[in-house]
C-alpha cells in the first residue's frame, strides 16, 4: 500500500503522524503539493512538487495511484476518484470514504459549492480538533494493520 498525501492543506499534525507511521511500518508516503515541504531523510518517504494551479496534486495522486493505495485527501472529487479505482481515501479528520458514503458527500459538496455560488454565506468546516487527530490516527493504524495482514 503506497500512501499519498494532498498536502497542501494537510495539517502539520497529520503529516508528523503519517511519517511516524511511514517510518515504522516502511509503507511508502509521497506527499504532492504545489510549494516545497521539509520530509524526513528516509528511503519510503518524498516530496513531489506540482505546478501550482487549481486541482494540480489532484490531478498528480490520480494518475500515479494504484488499487490497493491508500490516499489522505479533504478534497471531496479527489475522493470519489480513489474509491472508484479501489483504493482508499482518508481525511484528514479520521473520515474513511467509500462506496457506501461517497455519493452522498459529493452530493452535499456540489449542493454546497452551489449554495456559496449564488451567495449563501454557508460557513466554513469546522476547527481541526484533538478528537479529529485521534480519530485519523486510529483509522490510519487499522488501515495500516489490515494491509499488512492482507
Amino acid at each position: 500500500m503506497h500512501i499519498w498525501v494532498d498536502a497542501d492543506a494537510c495539517p502539520g499534525v497529520i503529516k508528523d503522524i503519517l511519517f511516524r507511521a511511514a517510518a515504522r511500518t516502511g509503507h511508502p508516503l509521497t506527499l504532492v503539493a504545489n510549494q516545497y515541504l521539509r520530509v524526513p531523510a528516509a528511503p519510503n518517504i518524498r516530496m513531489i512538487q506540482v505546478p501550482g494551479g487549481f486541482d494540480e496534486a489532484d490531478k498528480y495522486i490520480a494518475a500515479h495511484l494504484h488499487a490497493g493505495d491508500l490516499v489522505i485527501t479533504a478534497d471531496i472529487p479527489l475522493a470519489a476518484d480513489v474509491v472508484a479505482r479501489d483504493a482508499h481515501a482518508l481525511s484528514p479528520k479520521g473520515e474513511l470514504y467509500g462506496k457506501e458514503n461517497i455519493r452522498e458527500l459529493l452530493d452535499l459538496r456540489n449542493f454546497m459549492d452551489t449554495l456559496r455560488s449564488t451567495g449563501v454565506e454557508t460557513g466554513g468546516p469546522a476547527p481541526f480538533s484533538t478528537a479529529d487527530r485521534q480519530a485519523f490516527a486510529n483509522r490510519l493504524d487499522r488501515l495500516l494493520q489490515r494491509s499488512h495482514r492482507g
